[in-house]
């Protein structure tokens, strides 16, 4: 249940930190920006796990939360944020 409440937390503030950060106007309320920084922490902790080796990157994919978990965790939500972007993109 711990484990639960650590990805729901560690998803509000990432997902709440890539939308600060990230340029742009994102639409989406509470659900969406926590769903947005728990996908967004298993992203950025896979792929900085695999690029760099990063033992915070790790701690990012299981949702344990620390200051090198967040910043892998708010990379990962930008990346999606760009993608989402990207896909849902209207033609002129």
């Amino acid at each position: 249940m711990s484990g639960i409440i650590a990805w729901v937390v560690l998803g509000l503030i990432a997902g709440a930190l890539a939308k600060a950060f990230y340029p742009g106007q994102q639409g989406g309320g509470i659900f969406s920006t926590i769903g947005l920084g728990i996908l967004g922490a298993i992203v950025g902790g896979y792929l900085g796990q695999v690029l760099l080796g990063s033992s915070g990157a790790a701690a990012a994919s299981v949702g344990a939360i620390s200051i090198g978990s967040i910043i892998f965790s708010v990379l990962g939500a930008m990346l999606l944020i760009f993608i989402w972007g990207l896909v849902t993109r209207r033609t002129a």
